[in-house]
């Protein structure tokens, strides 16, 4: 039997039904067995999936243009952090600092890269051995201290373990049992009263038969990722939708998906530990509790108080935000002499288009800190008016 699958059931055995957020924690996370703790995982060719920065260097130079404006904006300071979560291989990283590397910007820039497995560590610091100097890792937020700069993530908040839910002739959530070797799905109440006030947060009503996730680690991360950022900005790039689209009756089924080996399947219980489980996001839940975040005052008589929430700068589609960033600009600087000029630009279109990258990865920007930034990413469309 597959050796994380035989764990499952034995704390199932141990603790009775667990909930599809114990599940899938254990799937993806698992010391030495979950998908992203594993020795050997592959991204790209030879993997379970491509994302932007497989597709073309030019995601990471434009998101890399897009944080020199930030750092512009809070006045350039003298040292600037870029720290990001869920780096993978590493691409990100290169391409932007590839990129940067000429310009005025990169002599403030000090660029952290949060990753607990050792051996993706390890890789990630020999495809940086050019910038060896210029990154550093830490194996979690802990670890950091307060920073002022950006928090990126790229495809990071639709790994994080979901609860799934289900509406019966009331609000059900889905546990995972077992049946001798093999895991089955239960039915009972929902495990955390977060979760019905969710719900009524972002007045979802869902009919009978919906089934659907539930994303509450996104609050828990957005508080920890607050209290480090002394100054700036959160830079969220990942697939997903508002709260009304998400639970729209188009998608009874939910989003919940699985990639093994760039197939696509929608079975979280088969090669566990071997492929990745994914949810889209709720984009409207970063914008509503990272506001939020600044509600909570504590006044006595000695002291006053006040945790500073965020403010949110942008939200648009992907391929609308490279549109907007100047993509174009950058296409000809870097491609316009070069005989493979259609070939890259070939590329770069399932960066921007509908049917590619462009509709279904979103662009979200939050700010901590004093003014209220205009980003140019969000020159043509800002949609945080729609979450």
């Amino acid at each position: 039997m597959n050796p994380l699958k035989q764990k499952i059931i034995e704390k199932i055995k141990k603790e009775g039904p667990i909930t599809f957020e114990s599940f899938m924690e254990m799937a993806l996370y698992y010391p030495g067995l979950g998908y992203y703790m594993k020795d050997a995982r592959g991204i790209g060719r030879a993997g379970d999936f491509y994302t932007s920065p497989h597709l073309h260097p030019i995601f990471g130079a434009m998101l890399g243009r897009q944080i020199e404006e930030m750092w512009s904006f809070m006045g350039n300071p003298s040292d600037f952090h870029i720290v990001e979560m869920g780096a993978g291989a590493g691409y990100l990283c290169k391409d932007m600092l590839d990129y940067l590397r000429k310009r005025k910007f990169f002599k403030s820039l000090i660029y952290t890269i949060v990753e607990l497995n050792p051996v993706v560590q390890a890789r990630q610091k020999e495809l940086l051995g050019d910038f060896i100097d210029k990154v550093n890792w830490v194996n979690s937020l802990k670890d950091l201290g307060q920073i002022r700069g950006c928090f990126l993530s790229n495809e990071l908040l639709d790994a994080f373990p979901v609860h799934l839910i289900e509406m019966g002739n009331e609000l059900e959530e889905i546990y995972i049992s077992a049946n001798g070797d093999s895991l089955i799905e239960v039915k009972g109440r929902p495990s955390n009263s977060s979760i019905a006030d969710y719900f009524r947060d972002f007045s979802i009503e869902l009919k009978k038969g919906h089934r659907t996730e539930v994303n509450l680690k996104i609050k828990d991360w957005l508080s920890v990722v607050t209290d480090a950022l002394s100054e700036g900005f959160i830079f969220t790039v990942d697939y997903g939708y508002p709260a009304w689209e998400y639970y729209s009756d188009e998608r009874v089924g939910g989003t919940l998906l699985c990639y093994h080996k760039h197939k696509l399947n929608e079975n979280p219980y088969e090669n566990i530990g071997e492929q990745d489980i994914t949810a889209h996001v709720n984009f409207s839940s970063l914008k509503k509790w990272g506001e939020e975040l600044g509600i909570e005052c504590r006044c006595d008589s000695r002291t006053d108080s006040y945790r500073p929430g965020l403010k949110t700068a942008g939200y648009c589609s992907q391929g609308t935000f490279l549109i907007a960033l100047g993509i174009d600009k950058i296409i000809t600087e870097l491609y316009g002499n070069s005989p493979e000029y259609l070939f890259e630009v070939a590329k770069i279109k399932g960066l921007l288009l509908p049917q590619g990258m462009g509709e279904s990865h979103k662009v979200m920007i939050q700010y901590k800190g004093e003014g209220s930034p205009e980003l140019s990413g969000f020159s043509m469309r800002n949609q945080a008016g729609a979450l």
